[in-house]
């Protein structure tokens, strides 16, 4: 008997380090629910740079009430975020920007009335893990789900990401002094391993400085579709 197996020779994917995730320390017993536009102007008081810096971003910062992003509260002028001691404030930034970042330690910024301190931070490598979601990708708020998931289907091609499974989410809308942003949550599965790291380094859509089109590693898409229904 003669039997041959191919072994894949591919060698093992290895995620990069040029584009990393900045976790910061704080103390801030609570946040208004909608602070992306507070937040973002106080970041960018320090860091600048951040909003015309490719593959930077602020990611909005998240409670226990929060869950994982799927569900939240609804008030947005009445229902605050109580965040514990674990609650990290995080930037995904170029690693020649790290330095440039840390810059944030020791600040005190006023979000709408409520304290935000800033401690240490870690740096943490992006995911390779085959399905990612992002709670804020901008939106036509005229367009129904399969509008918006044929328009992110788009994106993904433009990038070399092959769009295999897409489930969009709840819709958002962020209250700025030019007008409300309107968004809706997206998870995108089954990618490859070099497909999911691209994607965190250059999210998708605009709106990066204040928390839109960034992508964080989910457990996947069957508990989703689970919940829903």
């Amino acid at each position: 008997m003669y039997w041959n197996e191919e072994k894949d020779q591919r060698p093992e994917f290895v995620v990069p380090d040029d584009v990393v995730d900045l976790a910061f320390r704080i103390q801030c017993p609570t946040l208004p629910l909608d602070h992306a536009h507070a937040l973002s102007t106080q970041v960018l008081e320090v860091l600048p740079w951040l909003v015309d810096e490719p593959h930077a971003g602020l990611h909005l910062i998240h409670g226990a009430a929060s869950g994982n992003g799927w569900y939240r509260p609804e008030d947005s002028q009445r229902q605050l975020l109580h965040l514990s001691r674990r609650t990290r404030l995080r930037l995904r930034v170029p690693r020649q920007r790290l330095d440039d970042a840390r810059r944030l330690t020791g600040n005190a910024l006023d979000i709408e009335g409520h304290a935000l301190r800033i401690g240490d931070s870690e740096v943490f490598l992006l995911s390779s893990l085959s399905t990612l979601f992002s709670r804020y990708v901008i939106a036509d708020p005229a367009a129904d789900e399969d509008a918006f998931l044929q328009g992110c289907a788009r994106e993904l091609q433009a990038l070399g990401i092959p769009a295999r499974k897409m489930l969009g989410g709840i819709s958002h809308t962020m209250q700025f002094p030019d007008g409300p942003v309107h968004t809706r949550s997206l998870m995108v599965a089954e990618l490859a391993p070099e497909h999911s790291v691209l994607l965190q380094q250059t999210g998708l859509g605009d709106g990066r400085a204040f928390g839109c089109g960034l992508f964080l590693p989910h457990k996947g898409i069957k508990p989703v579709n689970d919940a829903r229904e």
